[in-house]
């Protein structure tokens, strides 16, 4: 038996159904629909943390470069693991100066040990690695924001009511006193509490997988 969904929300169809809500064709309006998709799909990554946004990074650190680029649309670490003879060692995360007074000497080599956040952009690791080791970091990502070229997301194929009622808080601007506001913000954050919930399961059934074995 299939178990693809009969219905996905796309960007298209999003963007219709929030001018269906509104009641408005008017060319101002129109035109802001894709900064009120924007600014939902950053609202809810700025409020949930979900395993649709995980994403597990392989990459090869630069030998003598203690500094590693995270990847695009990166917003937490999860964990970091390196691979050394064949076999994973997990890194530990620090802050920046703990690394720094660890390894004051970026020039000294060796297997790192540590990673910690050196700017939005980019980690430290400590020591400086001697290898171009590979590596694999987990990591909460923002989704690929959806646009007429990238239709769907993992939000609106498991999440199509945050995005909508999403969307339609962000037009309070343009709407102003429009009593339908409180409606669609309550609607909004019943469909994030209800996302929360999921992973505070998914979370606690691991846990209790990792207990049984």
């Amino acid at each position: 038996m299939s178990t693809t969904p009969s219905w996905v929300m796309t960007y298209n169809s999003l963007t219709s159904t929030v001018l269906q809500y509104l009641e408005r064709s008017d060319a101002a309006v129109v035109a802001a629909i894709p900064t009120f998709i924007t600014m939902c799909e950053f609202e809810i990554a700025q409020n949930i943390k979900t395993l649709g946004q995980m994403q597990v990074v392989d990459a090869t650190m630069n030998i003598g470069n203690p500094i590693i680029a995270k990847p695009a649309l990166w917003r937490k670490t999860v964990s970091m693991t390196l691979a050394n003879s064949g076999a994973k060692q997990p890194m530990l995360v620090r802050k920046l100066e703990y690394l720094n007074n660890y390894a004051p000497d970026v020039t000294a080599t060796g297997i790192p040990l540590y990673y910690a956040d050196y700017d939005y952009d980019h980690w430290l690791v400590a020591p400086t690695p001697d290898k171009a080791y590979a590596f694999e970091s987990l990591c909460y990502t923002r989704l690929q924001p959806l646009s007429s070229s990238n239709q769907t997301n993992w939000l609106t194929q498991n999440a199509p009511n945050a995005m909508l009622f999403g969307t339609l808080k962000q037009t309070a601007p343009f709407l102003k006193n429009d009593a339908r506001l409180a409606l669609w913000k309550q609607m909004f954050d019943d469909a994030l509490a209800a996302l929360k919930t999921e992973d505070t399961l998914r979370i606690a059934d691991r846990a209790a997988i990792a207990v049984d074995n």
